[in-house]
């Protein structure tokens, strides 16, 4: 079973500075048949205007991962990291007990386009985390490649959650496939570009959630960034 969540029917807040397109119920927007899948909170696609950000605000018992697809994202928080994420970087961060944090468009003249994504724990209370790595685009084209899991196997980053995140890019029709276990649940979302997922065409900012099937087949319709989600 495979459902799709299209692109134009997120929720949608336009702040000026911000710019911000929901997949799921988040702020003011809120559908009761769109508050998650599994452990897959949030995915918000975000736009953030030239030296325009997020003031230092608080979380706890959330694993927030950021991913950039334009520009740069300062980052600051209170268990002392600063960084500046581009592309192809990816950020983890495990807000546990509690944790305060900002984020910034760190340029003065080009917006940063980014993904903010949130997993809900299987632990509570941690102490807070943070994680931040590279992956460059030849590890990700044509081929899935394991941004973050359990364990942090294979280089990647690690969560507090039984969810694995994949990151991969398409040409016009290059294939990929992932076996996934009949009792486990995925979540493809395409940042950019169109596919075709399991026969099902997909373009920019489309979701599909996908359920009881063994096999996921990727295919590019045009050039296109996907990331995709095994949930439990």
């Amino acid at each position: 079973m495979q459902t799709l969540r299209a692109s134009q029917d997120r929720g949608h807040a336009n702040y000026g500075w911000l710019n911000s397109y929901h997949s799921f119920s988040f702020g003011g927007y809120y559908d009761p048949q769109q508050s998650g899948f599994s452990n897959l909170r949030v995915i918000n696609e975000d736009w953030v205007q030239p030296g325009m950000g997020f003031d230092t605000h608080g979380h706890s018992d959330m694993e927030i991962i950021s991913y950039v697809l334009s520009g740069s994202l300062e980052h600051k928080d209170s268990m002392g990291n600063g960084s500046v994420i581009r592309p192809g970087d990816v950020q983890r961060m495990s807000a546990g007990s509690g944790v305060t944090h900002s984020e910034y468009n760190h340029s003065s003249s080009e917006p940063v386009h980014f993904l903010q994504i949130w997993l809900e724990p299987n632990e509570l209370g941690v102490e807070p985390g943070y994680e931040q790595k590279h992956f460059s685009p030849e590890t990700r084209q044509g081929k899935l490649a394991l941004l973050v899991s359990p364990d942090g196997r294979d280089g990647s980053l690690r969560s507090y959650q039984d969810a694995f995140l994949y990151a991969c890019f398409l040409e016009k029709d290059q294939s990929v496939s992932y076996e996934l276990d009949t009792d486990r649940k995925a979540y493809v979302h395409v940042a950019r570009g169109s596919v075709s997922v399991n026969g099902c065409q997909m373009k920019t900012g489309d979701g599909l959630k996908i359920q009881l099937q063994d096999e996921i087949s990727i295919t590019g319709i045009e050039p296109a960034e996907i990331l995709l989600f095994n949930l439990p």
